[in-house]
């Protein structure tokens, strides 16, 4: 039973590394071929097959189309087609991997090992490596597989626990289909019953059986890895189960029937013949009621109630895109909207680095998800508007509108990359910052606060005074920041043990605070050079006499 064990677990991490060897390789092309497939339900079937049969795994490929699906890319019922493909294409590669090619396991193993030791620095040749060390795994398993299997034959408990099994159709189906999901791949599964029976351990009627169990479980992994996605995502692991166990229960009762038609195969090929023939059957039986089962799912997995969502845009009207004035009117409100996300985040980000708590840090996160989704959304509507005909003053304010935009997602990108990946790390290794540092950097990020919000005035009234303002509270920033970093250094200098210790955390966030101020005061550069109060450069001019300083 541990070499049995052993040689299933080897299978899996083959199927692993080829499933991540491919999706390196190409995973962007991958989707992108599967969602050009989805036009048509025959070519959609097809596309899935052809998914399946690069990465050896119906889940993987049931992961990607839900994903697809959620994200609002192809239709439900689309989906369901491209399911039935994946259902043919993991069948598919069980039928290929019968075929006696064991001897092909160490060239791959040598030829992928040479490839991944020269292909340092070389993404795509490490990646193709990893596809033909996973073949050669995977090739090398089933021949341990099959070697395992063989001693089974004599031990008497097993042969009358199998017999017992074998009066029990349904309950063997179930045993199986509970293995299956337990180790996620169905492939697995129904390659250790064609190995079973290969050895005589398990007559054909209890092999076809477990082989339906494992299709019906195959179909449990991509659902409970989905549970907590949108409704349009669930729908997909939802249908393909409901298809799966229709399927199963129609052949169940008809395995007296279909065992004698296999009669003449060797028992290892006759399980993995079934298998093909059983998926091709329910492919060509369900294509044409993908429609139906996409309804069905829907009545299932209802979309549900949510409160509304602050990454949805309130004020971008497509109809005013004709008339500029407006559609301004309502890009500057939800720009505004936007800001306030921002500031939201970094209001909340002194919190998340003070406690020792990492839930915040994941609400910040998921705010900085919503304030990507509106500065998206904001952009490529300012884009639309910029292509329409603007006067000189509608042109410069939607550029300074964009700029102000891109800016802001800057800040919360900073905020969630960099200020919460320090305060992840702080928690984790149970860190405390001195007294005196911590004080430093509420300070700084005091004056970063008033500095956001004094952007966010500015860039409504568009007023020269607040620029000016906006521009001094930068320099005032840069300036604690400086001062604070000198009295930090001083302090590990005089050997503070917890200066020292959390020293690159501490210099860290006092200098992305300091780059927040710089993304937000940008919105003062325009108006103060509209108006020739903005110098071009902060360098002093060598060798002529030294000239005064603008008051800015």
């Amino acid at each position: 039973m541990i070499d049995i064990l052993g040689a299933v677990a080897l299978l899996l991490w083959g199927l692993r590394l080829v499933r991540t060897g491919v999706f390196r390789c190409g995973g962007g092309t991958l989707r992108r071929w599967v969602g050009l497939g989805t036009r048509n339900r025959v070519v959609a079937v097809l596309a899935g097959t052809g998914a399946t049969l690069a990465l050896q795994s119906s889940t993987a490929t049931a992961l990607m189309t839900a994903a697809m699906a959620g994200q609002g890319f192809i239709t439900t019922s689309m989906a369901l087609a491209v399911m039935l493909g994946a259902d043919v294409g993991t069948s598919l590669v069980a039928r290929v991997l019968a075929v006696d090619l064991h001897w092909l396991s160490p060239s791959l193993l040598v030829l992928g090992g040479a490839l991944h030791a020269l292909g340092e620095g070389h993404r795509t040749r490490r990646a193709l490596a990893r596809v033909l060390v996973g073949a050669g795994l995977m090739l090398l398993a089933l021949r341990l597989l099959g070697a395992a299997t063989e001693p089974v034959r004599e031990s008497a408990l097993v042969q009358a626990m199998l017999v017992a099994l074998g009066g029990e159709p349904l309950f063997a189906l179930i045993v199986a289909a509970v293995l299956t999901a337990a180790v996620h791949s169905s492939l697995a599964v129904v390659l250790l019953i064609a190995s079973l029976a290969g050895a005589r351990v398990i007559g054909p009627d209890l092999a076809l059986a477990l082989m339906l169990g494992a299709n019906l479980g195959g179909a449990v992994p991509a659902l409970l890895a989905t549970m907590r996605d949108g409704a349009a995502a669930r729908r997909v692991p939802v249908g393909n189960l409901i298809v799966r166990a229709l399927a199963v229960a129609v052949a169940l009762p008809l395995i007296p029937v279909v065992v004698p038609m296999l009669a003449g195969m060797a028992p290892f090929t006759a399980v993995v013949t079934a298998h093909v023939g059983f998926n091709v059957a329910l492919a060509l039986a369900f294509l044409p009621l993908v429609g139906p089962l996409a309804r069905l799912a829907e009545r299932l997995v209802p979309d549900a109630p949510t409160a509304e969502d602050a990454a949805q845009p309130r004020h971008l009207d497509e109809s005013a895109l004709e008339a500029p004035s407006v559609a301004i009117a309502g890009a500057l409100r939800e720009t505004l909207r936007l800001g306030d996300l921002v500031e939201d985040m970094l209001c909340r980000s002194l919190e998340a680095l003070r406690h020792d708590d990492e839930r915040p840090i994941a609400e910040i996160s998921r705010t900085d998800d919503q304030v990507d989704r509106l500065h998206t959304a904001i952009k490529l509507y300012l884009a639309k508007l910029g292509r329409g005909h603007l006067d000189e003053a509608e042109s410069r304010r939607v550029n300074d509108m964009m700029a102000f935009a891109i800016n802001l997602e800057h800040v919360g990108d900073i905020i969630d990359k960099s200020l919460m990946d320090l305060a992840t790390k702080r928690v984790r290794h149970r860190l405390h910052f001195a007294p005196e540092d911590f004080r430093e950097v509420e300070e700084l990020h005091r004056r970063t606060v008033e500095n956001l919000r004094t952007a966010l005035g500015t860039f409504i009234a568009e007023d020269r005074r607040l620029a000016r303002q906006l521009i001094a509270g930068k320099d005032a920033v840069r300036a604690l920041e400086r001062d604070a970093t000198a009295r930090h250094l001083d302090r590990v200098r005089r050997g503070d043990a917890e200066s020292i210790e959390t020293s690159a955390l501490v210099l860290d966030i006092l200098r992305d605070l300091k780059r927040i101020s710089a993304h937000v005061a940008a919105v003062a550069h325009p108006i103060l050079d509209e108006v020739g109060e903005l110098s071009e450069s902060r360098l002093k001019v060598v060798g002529l006499p030294r000239l005064e300083r603008r008051d800015v």
